[in-house]
């Protein structure tokens, strides 16, 4: 298989002997894309299908057609990184990923993931099967169901009101009720769907392999379609805790936060995460550890405060990115920005929007702070420590500011979670 990488926002060119895709293959993988959620009404908000090349946007991951695949990685440069090789940038995108979903991944075993050889897909495929097989070797979890049945004898407790009344003329059959211990329950069919699933889209060796033994380790487990799966249902205690990680992993797999899309007969799908979803959930998962045990909270997507009223009732509700609260009382609202902010030297506004300005004033007014953020990622081309830029809000005088921070997200996690607390709760 034909297998690519490019960066967000990067091209990648067909149509020629010299082109590392034909112009089949870049049609393929435009239908494939256009399938995802997150492609738009337009059907390139994933890639933009031009006559002569492929653009990538700010979504990023795997997508793949029969013949070839197309891997799209983030931009995460450290200071004075211009070009990072595509393994540090796979390395940074899942360490993103595990912060986010609560992924513990052992650093000890990385080395064994293929960061130079593999996609993200065959990478996060070679996490999940890791995780499995260790713990399937503990054993399956299993739950008391609840069964109802017409046996030759008693099992568990008699059902009266059926004895008497459908079975009353069946003396040689009792209406039994009893609880068996079993493994067809919620939770393994979640893992057996995401085996399935990812059966059918792995193509490295040591990956089929795993999937292969783990599907005969849950070839009991009744086979749901992910669209169908009980998500509600799981409940997760202190006898089956050890599943957390997996659970949040095999959702990672399914869906939630990503769309996993099939193309009928061309068989291709798609890995996608949004960067700007990702970089918040990122950072807030940070600031909610960085902040434990101190007076500030972090909360993300809360407010939920109205702009506009009409009467009584309220028009245009806000969700700001994240909000800190002192004591209680909200002290700022951050909101975060996954692209690459211009140096001042070249641009006194730093290319940041008006329109997200504009926001950030609102957000201001309405939840009566006196600071608020513009959060950016920061990259090689800015100085080489992160930025923040401090501004008044109406008045050259003004109490209030607006802040346009960077963190570098290529740090060590305990430097950028330093950072990220610094950063809201220093005056």
């Amino acid at each position: 298989m034909n297998s690519c990488s490019i960066r967000e926002w990067e091209k990648i060119s067909f149509g020629t002997d010299s082109d590392p895709i034909t112009e089949g293959q870049a049609d393929r993988l435009a239908k494939v894309a256009r399938q995802s959620v997150f492609s738009g009404s337009s059907g390139e908000g994933v890639l933009e299908h031009r006559r002569k090349h492929l653009r990538a946007r700010g979504v990023v991951g795997v997508i793949a057609a029969t013949d070839c695949q197309l891997e799209i990685l983030p931009k995460i440069e450290a200071s004075g990184e211009h070009d990072a090789a595509p393994e540090t940038l796979r390395r940074r995108l899942v360490h993103m990923l595990s912060v986010a979903r609560d992924l513990r991944i052992d650093a000890q075993n990385t080395a064994s993931l293929g960061w130079q050889r593999d996609t993200l897909l065959e990478i996060l495929i070679r996490i999940f099967c890791n995780k499995m097989t260790e713990a399937v070797r503990h054993g399956i979890p299993r739950r008391y169901i609840a069964h109802t049945d017409d046996l030759p004898a008693l099992r568990g407790r008699l059902n009266i009101t059926r004895q008497f009344s459908v079975l009353a003329a069946q003396p040689q059959h009792l209406a039994c009720e009893y609880d068996e211990l079993s493994p067809d329950i919620d939770l393994n069919r979640v893992l057996k769907a995401a085996i399935s699933k990812l059966s059918r889209v792995a193509t490295a060796a040591d990956n089929l392999r795993s999937l292969r033994e783990l599907s005969f380790a849950y070839a009991d487990i009744t086979d749901v379609a992910p669209s169908a799966l009980r998500w509600d249902r799981i409940t997760l205690d202190r006898t089956n805790d050890r599943w957390r990680e997996l659970l949040s992993l095999a959702k990672l797999l399914l869906g939630d936060r990503h769309q996993t899309t099939n193309s009928g007969a061309s068989g291709g799908h798609a890995l996608l995460f949004e960067m700007n979803v990702l970089f918040e959930e990122y950072v807030t998962k940070l600031l909610k550890r960085g902040l434990a045990g101190t007076p500030f909270t972090a909360t993300s997507q809360g407010g939920q405060k109205d702009c506009l009223f009409e009467g009584e009732q309220g028009r245009f509700r806000t969700r700001p990115d994240i909000i800190i609260r002192h004591h209680g009382e909200v002290v700022m609202v951050i909101d975060t920005k996954w692209k690459r902010i211009s140096p001042r030297i070249e641009d006194a506004k730093q290319g940041i929007s008006q329109d997200d300005v504009y926001q950030l004033m609102a957000y201001s007014e309405l939840y009566k702070c006196d600071r608020v953020m513009l959060l950016y990622p920061h990259h090689h081309g800015l100085s080489g420590i992160p930025q923040q830029q401090a501004y008044a809000i109406g008045t050259a005088e003004a109490k209030r500011k607006l802040l346009v921070s960077t963190i570098d997200v290529s740090l060590n996690q305990s430097l950028i979670t330093a950072s990220l607390v610094h950063l809201v709760t220093t005056e």
